[in-house]
């Protein structure tokens, strides 16, 4: 049997007229609500182990980033880290003399 694309496949057809694997109801149908296509319900439907996955690897990537950062904000050389100046010692800012052409 030749394999078709999703969207040509035929599926067993309900009383009401549309396809059987598609009008269940599953738990990630909100997916259809934010652009989903039926058929990625569907496989979410059958595959949840999938979403958990996703989400496991989003948090790990997040983690890794913040783990980066940390050690870029902790290896700072002390005259890279930028310091606050106070600003009650208000002298007037010495001017640089004008260049000499």
């Amino acid at each position: 049997m030749p394999v078709l694309p999703l969207s040509l496949r035929q599926y067993p057809q309900t009383p009401e007229g549309g396809s059987s694997s598609i009008t269940k109801m599953g738990q990630f149908d909100w997916f259809g609500s934010i652009g989903a296509t039926p058929e990625a319900v569907a496989v979410l439907n059958d595959q949840p182990h999938l979403f958990t996955i996703l989400i496991i690897v989003l948090i790990a990537m997040i983690l890794q980033c913040v783990l980066i950062w940390y050690i870029h904000y902790a290896t700072l050389k002390p005259e890279q880290k930028v310091k606050k100046d106070k600003k009650d010692n208000k002298k007037p800012a010495e001017k640089k003399p004008p260049a000499r052409r």
